[in-house]
């Protein structure tokens, strides 16, 4: 049995699950610290919605900064996490047939207070994310802190604390989700598992 087995079958069945073990704590602590450091020399920008034309910021939607990885050219930290995505693209698409074809990912920060309302992940004009993964690197993080990731279940509404380590996997066209705000700076590593456009096929 893979690693990833709970997972893609709480996906499979809910569609989405939340795992533990994607990297070590040692390899959380190095993203951690290069979020930080990043953080700190101001490499990030203030994130936005919509995409090409319709692209706007818009801080009453959402307030938190992002930063793009580039996979050609990963830090040593960063090896390690598209390594272990790469091993979950594999087990995605050999147990539930995805077709997904690449990831997308970026350093997520939100600062005390910031926060990003209802939204799903899927553009209204697009249809190639399939897969949202959410990575949490914000170690000793405390319930009072606030910051959950809240998604909304056909009967109610789930919540995941964004404790350092926590993998959080979900349909991208299906959840819709925010992220509450908390009291302290928190990181994140957000991304997308992403198939060719169906339009183009």
């Amino acid at each position: 049995m893979n690693r990833f087995a709970e997972a893609i079958a709480e996906i499979a069945h809910q569609g989405y699950a939340v795992m533990k073990d994607l990297l070590s704590p040692e390899a959380i602590a190095a993203l951690r610290a290069e979020a930080g450091q990043l953080w700190q020399e101001e490499d990030f920008r203030a994130a936005g919605i919509g995409r090409s034309g319709g692209y706007a910021i818009r801080s009453d939607i959402r307030s938190d900064h992002i930063r793009w990885l580039n996979e050609p050219a990963p830090t040593p930290a960063q090896k390690l996490y598209w390594e272990a995505i790469e091993e979950l693209r594999q087990e995605l698409n050999r147990e539930l047939f995805l077709s997904l074809a690449s990831f997308e990912s970026h350093f997520a920060i939100y600062p005390p207070g910031a926060f990003y309302q209802k939204h799903l992940d899927r553009f209204s004009n697009a249809d190639e994310r399939v897969i949202s993964c959410t990575l949490y690197l914000n170690e000793n993080w405390q319930a009072e802190s606030g910051g959950q990731l809240r998604l909304y279940l056909s009967d109610g509404s789930f919540e995941v604390l964004p404790e350092a380590g926590t993998c959080v996997l979900f349909r991208s066209d299906t959840f819709f989700h925010e992220v509450l705000p908390a009291t302290e700076t928190r990181f994140s590593l957000t991304g997308w598992f992403r198939r060719r456009s169906l339009a183009t096929i």
